[in-house]
This record gives structure tokens, C-alpha cells and sequence, in this order.
């Protein structure tokens, strides 16, 4: 997962919100007699373009920047009046954006540091400094010291509607100006941005330590089915050990049950609250009874303990929401201005794959080589990848044994790239700048800002080396940091740094990911059977999203609910979810397990970007296969990745020929369920 903790809050609203003012002071005929005495001076200015940006200056304009004779004077004082003049304005104000955001960047980076890798026991004060936000105050000062308006008034804002439309034939140069253009569409108070940090801070905190004490689960029979010093982190790898277990192991089966049960239980509130990151007592989540010393206890719920964060992510929301008057949500801001596309698009995406008849054919596939009637758990069936027929311990001993320690990884990174495909020349630079730390939690990628900064991978690895579900996800990390190398230092201009959404640096996770077994020696081809992964995993984590979706649907029209209630409500939609479109092929009605993932607490309405990761990974995919030298795809990552920050539709189509779709893997499954 791709993690920019506050970095990404913050930057969300100061970059893709609408325009506000506490009291518009500028009136339309001083707008109309600046534009007119500009224009009559030099008439092969753009005026449409000048109208755009003295407006937008005017609509953010309060009385403590000036009156109408100090607006009108700015606006003389400050307008590019040529394109080399432009230009020039340009290069400066992206090398000074470069210098704040990533010196920003590194203050945040160093001072979260004890929360985040492994370590001591963060103290209190470490809490504290790792909410710190570095970025509270930069927007506000730059539109005090009128940079930001200077901006605006030379590279005004153009909609997502416009950026599609206008787009298609604009020069590099123009969509840098454009993406410029984003950087400043609101005057949010500062305290506003605190609270954005704080509650990730606490959020993240609190997913960072959800683990569960897996050698102290117990069957209805008192028995222990998981290794004595089994830990794992809720959701990721606890959804990770049911993949593992689909492979021929003992009680393999029975270890699902228990997992599910206890995914259940988080999702319900019903887990005890001391078992939880606790080796004091084990417990039996069928029947949800703990015990100390053998002897049974009485333990305290977490009730809504979980839903108190996602409940104070959206009373700060609800406090953003007036200084944006043309996107007065945070789900308007999440679509159509992080994600550039439409709430309804993306729904509609999403459903249009979960309610296809092909789930059902793929289902019966599975039945078949379970040999079971299926399971909601069946969701993570993971026997389509080529590495279910090879042990997961004997995985294990092998990563293990290669990577001790994250310096090990490290050390690595060209190798796996030169087996990629990259050149000599293109695989150390990468790799030279990235560094790999040792994580607290399951792991993430942090990107860097400013072009003398590593991207940093952080993953799992226990004192006796990395295991194989640790090497899995720190693949798929990689993915991310090769992505933020090639499309930061390897970009024409700083404001096009970056992918459209994080759906665009998840699908080259999975691209990654989906080659681990490559990188540890063994032989890995893209078939049928990844194929069938692809669009199984689309059917889970669509899902999950839809989830999510509704979630903060309900928040918005019930923004008076309190902790339990928004618990009640993200119970009720998980269940009818499923049983709209899991219950018919997986059996169970009522299940509420499509709630059970920690990004929905700590991550605000980012699991949507998973299905679209995966729906730009398959059609990546199909374009990589036309090749058949490694190098090329290689040399197709660099120059697909290296589009930068254009708008989903105008990359994929410059990247592939086509816009995001589940059209073509639904068509790819129609071909293999032919034959």
C-alpha cells in the first residue's frame, strides 16, 4: 500500500478543493476594468485565460490581502504578460513548491520515525511529534505573502470536465501549467490542516498495533492450531494467512474458519478488547471466550472503539466542507478531485463486474478444486497463483535465509530490476534511490517530494529474517517505490511529478507483486490463471470499496451519529453488500466480512484505488504481453510511468489506447471459461 500519511491528507485539500471566501470584497467592475486595461495594452494576450485567473484571484481575495486598489495594482503588478515571462514565472515558483513540499516532507518523515518502524515502544511524545504537520501553516503563509495568488493569477484552475475535454491537446508544458494550476483553490484555516494530521496520526497508531496473538487461538476443543510465535497485523495479514492456507497443509481449513471468525468479531466490535496486541490470554473466537492460566475470564468488548476514528475523520471533513462550496464534500473531493473521476463512474465500474454472470462460472471453477462448497473467506482464494503449489514454509526458509535483515532487500533491489528487464544504467539509479526500513506495522511505501530525497520502503521482517507473506507485500512496495522514482526524477516538470490517483501506483504494485516468484528463481509467466486472479481479486476488493463507498454515504446524510450508530450502519451495509452480491455465489447471508479492512479507519476512502489498481494492472498487462523481450517491458514501465500527473482518461489512453474499463478482463474471462 502506498502511504503518505498526513503528506497525502494535507495535500488532498490544499491541492483538489473548490474556491471560497469569507466575503467576496473584489466587485466585478473592477474585474472587468483591470482585464480591459491589461488587454488594450497588449491585445495577443489570451483573454480568456486572464479572465480566469484575475476571477479566481478575486474569488479568494479577502480584506486583509487589500482593498480594490491594491487588488487592481497586483493584478498590474504581477501578470505575466508574455510567454517567456510566463515561463520564467514558471521554473521559479515550481523550484520553490519543490523546496517547501520537500523539505516538508522530510520533517514529517524524521519525526514520525518511532511510530513507525520497528523499534522501542513509541513514548508519548513520539505520539505527539509524529502528528506533527509540517504543512499546517504553508498555505496560508503563502497566500499572506501573496505567492499563492501570484500563482493563481498566471495559472488559474481548469476543471476535471475541462482537463478531460481541453486536454487532448494541450502540450506538456500546458498540462504543467494546468496541474500548477491545482496548487492553490482554497484558503483552508490551518487548524483545520492540525486536525487532519492529528487524526491520521492516531488512526494509523492504532491500525499499527491491531495485532493478534495467533499462538494463543483456540479451537472449540482447546487446541492450537498457529505457530507459538505467530503475530499478525489486522487485516492484512490475517487476510494473508487464509490465502497461505490453500495449500496443502495440516488443519489448513479449520485455520480459516478461526480467521474468519476472528475478522468477524473486529468488524463486530465483539473482540476482547485485552486480547488484542496482548500475549496474556488466549481466546476462542467461535464461542468469543478468553482465558488466563487456563482458567476462563470475563473480558470487556472493543465495541466501537474501531469506529471512533473513522468517525473523527469526518467531523474534520464536515468543518472543511464550507471553503468549498463547488466541492462540498469530502466524498466530491475524494472523486472527482484525488481520484479525477466521477463517484457514480466509479460505482457504476465497480458493480457492473460484481453482478456479472461470469463471477458465478469463475465460482464453480473454485468449488471444483476445493472440492467444498464455498466460504465467505473464499473471497482471498489464492490457488490461481502459480505459488500455491509451492509450500509456503519452503518459501519461507528461502526468504528468510535471502533477507535477514532490510539492509539485505536493499542490497538486492538492482538484481530484481536487471531481471525485470531494466538496463544496467536505469536499475541502480532506481534503486539508489530507494531505502528500505524495517516497519512497525505490515509495511508501506513513502514517497519522497524534492529530487535529492530516497523513497522509502517499509516492511515487516521478524528478528529471525523476512518471511514469505513479508517478501509479498515488500514486492509489492517496491512497485510503488519504482513507480515514485520514475515519474519524480525522471519527469519534465515538478508539477507533473506523480500518477493521476493511487490506483495508477497500486496497478504497478501488482504488476510487481504478481512477479515475486520470478525474483526468487522461479519460473513465472502471465496465463490464464492470472488472469483468473485478477478478476477474482477485482471481485473481492470491489466489494470491499462499495463497502467504503456507502459508508461515507451514510456519514453525510447522518452526520450527527455517534461511534455505535456509524458502527450499526457500516454492519448493515457490509451485510446487504454481500448479500446483493456475495451471498448468491459464496453462500452465508449476513456476512459482514466485507467491512473488515483497516484501511477504511486509517485511510479515508481509499480502498476504491485497490479496483482500480487492478483494472489498470490487467490492461497494462495485456499491453506488456505484445512484447516478448524482457527489456521492452522494462522500457515501457519508463515510458508509461514517466506520463506523469495527466487525468486517468488521458494517461491510459496515452499509455495503452484505451480509458479505465472492466470491459476487457470481463472479456478475457468469457475467452478461458470457452475453453
Amino acid at each position: 500500500m502506498k502511504r503518505t500519511f498526513t503528506i497525502l491528507s494535507i495535500l488532498t485539500i490544499m491541492i483538489f478543493s473548490s474556491f471560497y471566501s469569507e466575503a467576496k470584497i473584489i466587485n466585478n467592475e473592477s474585474i472587468d476594468s483591470i482585464i480591459s486595461e491589461i488587454y488594450s495594452q497588449d491585445p495577443s494576450i489570451d483573454k480568456d485565460l486572464l479572465h480566469r485567473g484575475i476571477s479566481q484571484v478575486a474569488s479568494l481575495w479577502n480584506e486583509s490581502d487589500g482593498d480594490q486598489n491594491q487588488f487592481i495594482e497586483f493584478v498590474k503588478d504581477n501578470y505575466a504578460t508574455s510567454p517567456e515571462l510566463r515561463r520564467q514565472l514558471f521554473d521559479k515558483l515550481c523550484t520553490a513548491m519543490e523546496v517547501l513540499k520537500g523539505t516538508s516532507n522530510q520533517v514529517a518523515v524524521e519525526l514520525s520515525l518511532p511510530t513507525i518502524l520497528a523499534g522501542p515502544d513509541p513514548t508519548n511524545i513520539d505520539y505527539i511529534m509524529s502528528a506533527f504537520n509540517p504543512y499546517a501553516h504553508l498555505q496560508n503563509d503563502l497566500f499572506e505573502n501573496k505567492v499563492a495568488f501570484i500563482t493563481i493569477l498566471n495559472f488559474p484552475n481548469f476543471s476535471l470536465e475541462e482537463k478531460n475535454t481541453l486536454g487532448k491537446n494541450w502540450s506538456r508544458l500546458e498540462w504543467a501549467y494546468a496541474r500548477l494550476g491545482d496548487m492553490f483553490t482554497s484558503r483552508i484555516d490551518a487548524n483545520l490542516n492540525k486536525e487532519v494530521a492529528q487524526n491520521d496520526a492516531n488512526a494509523n497508531n492504532y491500525i499499527a498495533e491491531y495485532n493478534i496473538i495467533m499462538g494463543n487461538i483456540l479451537n472449540n476443543k482447546g487446541k492450537k492450531l498457529f505457530p507459538a510465535d505467530m503475530v499478525l497485523l489486522s487485516h492484512w495479514n490475517l487476510r494473508d494467512e487464509i490465502k497461505s492456507n490453500y495449500a496443502s497443509l495440516p488443519n489448513a481449513n479449520e485455520k480459516q474458519e478461526l480467521i474468519y471468525d476472528i475478522l468477524c468479531h473486529i468488524v463486530n466490535g465483539t473482540i476482547p478488547q485485552d486480547v488484542i496486541n496482548n500475549k496474556s490470554y488466549d481466546w476462542n473466537p467461535i464461542n468469543n471466550t478468553a482465558y488466563k492460566n487456563g482458567e476462563k475470564i470475563e473480558l470487556k468488548a472493543e465495541d466501537a472503539r474501531r469506529y471512533e476514528h473513522i468517525l473523527a475523520h469526518f467531523k474534520t471533513m464536515l468543518k472543511i466542507d464550507p471553503y468549498q462550496p463547488q466541492q462540498p464534500t469530502g466524498i466530491v473531493r475524494n472523486f472527482e478531485g484525488s481520484m479525477e473521476m466521477m463517484p457514480q463512474e466509479v460505482e457504476e465500474m465497480f458493480v457492473n463486474l460484481v453482478s456479472s454472470p461470469q463471477i458465478k462460472n469463475v465460482a464453480k471453477i473454485i468449488r471444483k478444486r476445493l472440492g467444498r462448497d464455498l466460504r465467505p473467506y473464499d473471497i482471498w482464494y489464492d490457488g490461481f497463483k502459480s505459488r500455491s503449489a509451492i509450500s509456503e514454509d519452503d518459501l519461507t526458509t528461502l526468504t528468510r535465509k535471502k533477507y535477514p535483515n532490510p539492509q539485505a532487500f536493499e542490497k538486492d533491489m538492482p538484481r530484481m530490476l536487471r531481471q525485470l528487464g531494466f538496463d544496467d544504467k536505469n536499475a541502480d539509479f532506481i534503486s539508489s534511490k530507494i531505502k528500505v526500513e524495517g516497519a512497525r506495522g505490515s509495511g508501506h511505501a513513502w514517497g519522497a517530494v524534492g529530487r535529492w530525497e530516497k523513497s522509502l520502503l517499509r516492511t515487516r521482517i521478524a528478528d529471525n529474517g523476512m518471511d514469505y507473506k513479508g517478501y509479498n507485500i515488500a514486492v509489492h512496495e517496491f512497485g510503488h517505490n519504482v513507480e515514485q522514482t520514475i515519474d519524480l526524477y525522471n519527469i519534465d516538470h515538478f508539477t507533473m511529478a506523480g500518477v493521476p490517483n493511487t490506483g495508477f501506483t497500486e496497478a504497478l504494485a501488482f504488476i510487481f507483486q504478481k512477479r515475486d516468484l520470478k525474483l526468487l528463481g522461479y519460473d513465472h509467466s502471465i496465463d490464464d490463471n492470472t488472469t483468473l486472479d485478477i478478476f477474482w481479486g477485482l471481485y473481492e476488493i470491489m466489494g470491499v470499496s462499495l463497502v467504503d463507498m456507502k459508508m461515507w454515504q451514510w456519514l453525510y446524510e447522518n452526520p450527527e451519529a455517534n461511534a455505535q450508530q456509524l458502527r450499526d450502519a457500516t454492519i448493515r451495509i457490509a451485510k446487504e453488500v454481500w448479500n446483493a452480491y456475495y451471498y448468491p455465489v459464496l453462500g452465508e447471508k449476513d456476512s459482514p466480512i466485507l467491512a473488515c479492512y483497516s484501511h477504511m479507519v486509517n485511510s479515508p476512502m481509499y480502498l476504491p484505488n485497490y479496483p482500480l489498481g487492478h483494472i489498470i494492472e490487467f490492461q497494462l498487462e495485456e499491453h506488456f504481453a505484445k512484447f516478448n523481450n524482457p527489456s521492452d517491458f522494462a522500457n515501457e514501465i519508463l515510458r508509461i510511468y514517466q506520463l506523469g500527473r495527466l487525468t486517468p482518461n488521458h494517461w491510459m489512453t496515452q499509455a495503452v489506447g484505451s480509458k479505465p474499463s472492466t470491459t476487457p478482463i470481463l472479456n478475457a474471462i468469457d475467452k478461458i471459461l470457452k475453453k
